[in-house]
């Protein structure tokens, strides 16, 4: 049988976890952990990954001179 515990903690300098309460288990137990981390990146910074495929499209669209009209880009667009 598998039971699951939550609890917060910190990675430090050297890597270790520490947890922010002591686990309420019974001593010399095996366990396996599973580490969930939050996301501190700006929400705005889009990943290099996609920055590439968006360029790659863009130059194949170029390549095939499939654009659209410069003014047309910014219909619909909201710009203040």
């Amino acid at each position: 049988m598998i039971q699951a515990f939550e609890v917060m903690g910190n990675v430090d300098e050297n890597g270790q976890l520490l947890l922010d309460q002591p686990l309420e288990i019974p001593a010399n137990h095996r366990v396996k952990i599973i580490i969930l981390m939050t996301d501190d990146r700006d929400p705005d910074d889009t990943p290099t990954e996609e920055i590439k495929a968006s360029l790659k499209q863009a130059l194949q669209e170029a390549k095939k001179r499939d654009r659209i009209p410069l003014e047309q880009m910014w219909e619909g667009i909201d710009a203040e």
